[in-house]
């Protein structure tokens, strides 16, 4: 009778064996969800982090434009306004006559100044004249055509006449050329 109770006995450490793998075998699986999580946790923060990188990568771009932008062209509206002193200072000094220079030398002397300071001031702020010649070519990138008229011996397009100059701020334009244009001539 003692053998019966050796095999409850072997089959008690058996159970308990096989309740203790069970438990360790739950303990694994437990801790493999456990990381399993964890692993999406963290490549769910990671995508996140990338995410708020890119952002603040794109941020700083923008801002560098935004800055390059207003430094370049934050004073188009002064620029622009300016123009028309240059035009006026530009017809004063072409309607001067010889014998006005020799009686008020020094006043237009002081004008031709001030429109050299003037020209200098608009070269260092990047304001750059476009002045076309008669027999160019139109161009209505940088030209605005003011009439057109026939005229023999040009062809259509050319420039027949420059009524002002234009400007370019950079890479802007601030004002076209004012010109004008030959039409097909009458034949």
């Amino acid at each position: 009778m003692a053998e019966p109770k050796n095999e409850e006995f072997l089959d008690d450490i058996d159970a308990v064996e096989a309740e203790a793998f069970a438990d360790e075998m739950e303990e694994i699986d437990d801790d493999a969800l456990e990381i399993d999580q964890l692993r999406a946790e963290r490549d769910q923060l990671k995508d996140r982090f990338m995410r708020a990188l890119a952002d603040a990568e794109n941020a700083r771009k923008r801002s560098d434009r935004d800055r390059r932008e207003a430094e370049n062209y934050g004073g188009s509206k002064l620029s622009r306004d300016m123009l028309p002193v240059y035009d006026n200072m530009k017809r004063a000094l072409e309607t001067i006559t010889d014998e006005q220079k020799e009686a008020n030398s020094a006043l237009i002397e002081g004008i031709e100044l001030t429109m050299r300071e003037l020209l200098s001031v608009f070269k260092k702020h990047g304001i750059e004249m476009i002045a076309p010649e008669v027999g160019d070519r139109f161009d209505p990138q940088h030209h605005q055509a003011m009439f057109e008229a026939p005229v023999p011996g040009t062809k259509a397009g050319d420039i027949i006449q420059v009524a002002a100059e234009g400007f370019m701020l950079h890479d802007r334009l601030l004002r076209p050329a004012q010109v004008g244009v030959s039409s097909t001539p009458a034949g």
